[in-house]
């Protein structure tokens, strides 16, 4: 008989810190998305600034290489702008978006909050991650949602003229090689003059779809960061509401290894690489 042994990842320094600026708002309804929201979409759990102050405040910033801005949709938040600018101040910056507002004139602000550093300070970057599932509109309609494709895509052109970096992660929800992505992603990208926009390819993340894996991935985000929520430090995104993934109360003291037990922790495992952060 054998026995399932749940994999231990250690974090050995915060390098990415992802702050969850709402659990539950968002302006879409992703048939793929993991998060499980209310039938209300006015749901308003944003985190404070003086929370993601002190947060900050409780970091060590030589350690510190980007801090994702994630949800919900983190644009939605009402002190978005702020929190950006605070965020910047501290080291490179990735805002994880559906992409709705990424429309040319935020896109251009977003550029003047990039440059507001100046030449006396160290010069930050803020970075994007999109995604899709599939490369035809439609079938990627499907998981995501409705108008999703053509917004991302136009998003994605408007980032590479203003010479923003961007990755397209693309949730394998139908199964195909990756070599039949990356080949009709190319194509894509080359046909809107899509520039700037690395992919990132990984396992779909429905968590029935992943069987229990007991091997010990070599890389995870829970070994690489930590998520601060408004109600704590959680070990990834995946588990900002699930007590198995509760690392602490703050950036103060937290824990530093994790039991890979959850149905989310095989989909890591079994994906072997990160979901969520950026390479």
């Amino acid at each position: 008989m054998s026995i399932y042994t749940a994999p231990v990842y250690k974090l050995d320094k915060l390098q990415n810190l992802f702050i969850e600026l709402t659990a539950k708002n968002c302006n879409q309804r992703c048939s793929s998305c993991y998060i499980n929201f209310p039938i209300s979409k006015n749901v308003k759990d944003f985190i404070s600034v003086d929370k993601i102050k002190e947060a900050l405040a409780d970091t060590d910033n030589k350690d510190l290489e980007c801090i994702y801005l994630t949800g919900g949709e983190p644009m939605t938040h009402p002190d978005f702008n702020s929190i950006l600018r605070l965020c910047l101040k501290k080291c490179n910056v990735c805002i994880c978006t559906n992409s709705v507002f990424l429309n040319e004139k935020k896109i251009r602000f977003l550029k003047k909050v990039e440059d507001e550093g100046g030449v006396d300070t160290v010069h930050n970057q803020i970075f994007f991650r999109l995604s899709l599932a599939h490369f035809e509109e439609q079938e990627s309609d499907k998981v995501k949602y409705r108008g999703n494709y053509r917004q991302t895509i136009s998003a994605l052109k408007i980032l590479g003229r203003y010479n923003f970096t961007s990755v397209l992660s693309v949730q394998n929800f139908y199964g195909l090689s990756e070599l039949v992505l990356k080949e009709n992603f190319s194509r894509i990208f080359e046909q809107n003059n899509i520039t700037n926009t690395d992919l990132q390819i990984s396992k779909s993340y429905p968590a029935h779809d992943c069987e229990n894996s007991v091997e010990q991935a070599e890389k995870t985000d829970c070994m690489f960061g930590r998520v601060l929520t408004k109600n704590g430090v959680y070990a990834c995104p995946f588990l900002s509401d699930d007590y198995r993934g509760r690392m602490g109360a703050s950036l103060k003291d937290y824990s530093k290894t994790v039991t890979a037990e959850t149905d989310f922790c095989s989909v890591c495992s079994a994906n072997n690489n990160w979901i969520f952060t950026i390479g």
